[in-house]
């Protein structure tokens, strides 16, 4: 149950690395000595199609390294402290980025053909294909700087951000402190491994925990300060030098989904916050205490306090994803077949889960971090689901095969929320049944309301920063309160778990990514409810699965009857929390 890392390379010896890398460069230098300086691509359709086709090959076959630094990402994730796979993949990545500027000029220069000529490209039959993957050139062309700009904040992008990210989270990840178990005994445990006290059913277990976890995040919240500081300084260099005019948007034409949806979706989630500020009410009582300290929010009840191993939660999986499609099952079978989950935590592995795909001649792999707890389960299916979603998608060429993160969490909560749904299938006791309810009442608040919370804190740090130029740690802290407090309610203490919450985030480093756990789990409400009302109704959601990058998720979605720029398809979704919630109530 570990990765099978050996379809890539043998080992960080493996000769054919260094192969791949020169075959890579070669490959590279001779489109850019093809089409650097023949231009006529920019006034031909017919020309187009043929160096889009040669890009598209090289793209697949090659990448930046695609290969080896995808190789070498994957190994630095199952060891982070290793020194020489992390120099390795420090010194591959400089030779990616020289050579992902080299090659820039092409996607760029298609972004910069006159608007009135852009229709022409548009409306050529040959070029259908890559129609969409035009219109995103065309649309993020007007924020795009010359050639020679655009290597340098390339070349920039590293020293002045993923450095101080990267610093910060393996400064954390390396820290290791005492709990007590249940027993009262004392465990030492990496940072990573830490949920599992915080989440413990025990006070003293959890309090004892969050004491010790608050001393790492305190010894490092003013390192984090400069950290996070220096990024939001990196970004409105760029920002204002693309004459950028508001801190999302960079992200949203990245997502391929426009500003409006996005404000529309937090207008509505923030307007609704007074549903999650009750759940946490009711937590409180059903838990038997006057007020919940930020790090006892995701306490199970009870009912579900028991182990869940491995094995009978991957079973319940293939269970539910075989019940929806046979399709499903079978890719699951796939996976285990080819060692892509690597399950149990590790000493020093990446904590967390993640599925990571790179372009479809190359493997998908899901990294789990399994503890034998029903959240454990969903994980499985959220994290298959993200899987799932990238095999179908490879049915599209390269350059549609990819799919936004407006649309990533759709298929990874789609799927979560029917195996929630097959566990309460098979659940009697109604402990249990109230613990499973509670849990995914949890869950469904975390992705959407604590989500936008988090997106409302993001702006309002952009905004100040670039009011003040800097913002103290204090002020971070005390900001960020105010947005937690807002959909937690006073039901939840402003303490010191709070005041260190934003130091671990590492979303808050990604800019804006946060937005999409809401949207997503939103619109896979959608999706789940069609297939209620009609189980043959699966065929759409595998299109979609199946149609990766190439029409925006608006087109997409309108194609199946859901309009996500507008407030119903929002509140709809909102109004399925709002019963659940009341069935807490009944139970």
């Amino acid at each position: 149950m570990n990765w099978n890392l050996k379809t890539l390379y043998k080992s960080e010896k493996d000769p054919q690395i260094q192969k791949d890398i020169l075959l890579s460069k070669k490959a590279n230098a001779s489109f850019v000595t093809k089409w650097s300086k023949n231009k006529k691509y920019l006034q031909d359709p017919k020309v187009l199609l043929q160096a889009i086709q040669e890009y598209e090959k090289l793209e697949e076959t090659y990448g930046q390294c695609q290969k080896p630094l995808y190789y070498l990402s994957l190994r630095s994730y199952l060891n982070q402290k290793d020194s020489v796979i992390k120099g390795m993949l420090n010194k591959l990545s400089e030779t990616a980025t020289k050579m992902a500027n080299n090659i820039q000029f092409f996607e760029l220069n298609i972004s910069k053909i006159p608007k009135e000529k852009q229709k022409e490209f548009l409306n050529y039959k040959g070029l259908n294909n890559y129609k969409h993957y035009l219109e995103k050139l065309f649309l993020v062309g007007k924020y795009l700087l010359s050639d020679n700009e655009e290597k340098i904040f390339n070349l920039m992008s590293k020293t002045s951000h993923s450095n101080w990210t990267d610093m910060v989270e393996e400064l954390l990840n390396k820290q290791k402190f005492t709990v007590k178990d249940e027993d009262g005994k004392n465990k030492e445990i990496s940072y990573n491994e830490v949920s599992r006290y915080l989440n413990s059913t025990n006070k003293k277990v959890r309090d004892y925990a969050s004491n010790e976890f608050n001393k790492i995040n305190s010894k490092y919240a003013e390192i984090a300060e400069f950290e996070i500081n220096s990024i939001l300084e990196a970004k409105k260099v760029s920002d204002d030098y693309r004459k950028i005019p508001r801190p999302d948007l960079t992200r949203h034409i990245a997502d391929d989904i426009d500003s409006e949806t996005v404000d529309t979706l937090v207008k509505v989630v923030t307007d609704n916050f007074n549903i999650s500020q009750q759940y946490y009410k009711k937590k409180a009582k059903l838990l038997g205490l006057q007020k919940l300290g930020y790090h006892e929010r995701n306490i199970p009840l009870k009912g579900i306090d028991i182990p869940y191993p491995y094995k009978k939660g991957m079973a319940l999986v293939k269970e539910t994803f075989s019940s929806l499609d046979s399709k499903f099952e079978e890719i699951l079978n796939s996976f285990e077949k080819e060692n892509i989950y690597d399950v149990y935590p590790k000493e020093s592995k990446s904590g967390g889960a993640f599925c990571i795909s790179v372009g479809r001649s190359l493997p998908t792999y899901i990294l789990l971090n399994y503890t034998d707890r029903l959240n454990d389960i969903l994980t499985i299916a959220h994290e298959s689901g993200h899987g799932i979603h990238s095999i179908l998608s490879k049915k599209q060429t390269e350059l549609n095969s990819g799919h936004p993160i407006s649309l990533a969490e759709v298929a990874s909560t789609f799927f979560e929320d029917f195996v929630l749904e097959k566990i309460l299938e098979k659940t009697n006791d109604k402990e249990v049944l109230l613990g499973i309810l509670d849990n995914k009442l949890n869950g469904d608040i975390s992705s959407i309301f604590r989500q936008i919370a988090f997106y409302n804190f993001e702006k309002e740090l952009h905004a100040t920063y670039r009011e003040k130029g800097f913002v103290p740690k204090e002020e971070i802290s005390e900001m960020f309160c105010k947005h937690m407090t807002a959909y937690l309610g006073d039901s939840v203490e402003q303490d010191e778990s709070m005041r260190n919450g934003w130091i671990y985030v590492s979303h808050f480093r990604s800019f804006f990514y946060v937005y999409s756990y809401a949207s997503g789990l939103l619109i896979s409400k959608a999706l789940q409810k069609m297939v209620k009302d009609n189980p043959k109704n699966i065929s759409y959601v595998k299109a979609f699965l199946e149609s990766g990058s190439s029409k925006s998720p608006r087109v997409l979605f309108k194609e199946m009857g859901i309009d996500i720029s507008k407030e119903e398809i929002w509140k709809k979704g909102i109004k399925e929390i709002k019963y659940l919630l009341d069935k807490l109530d009944e139970i």
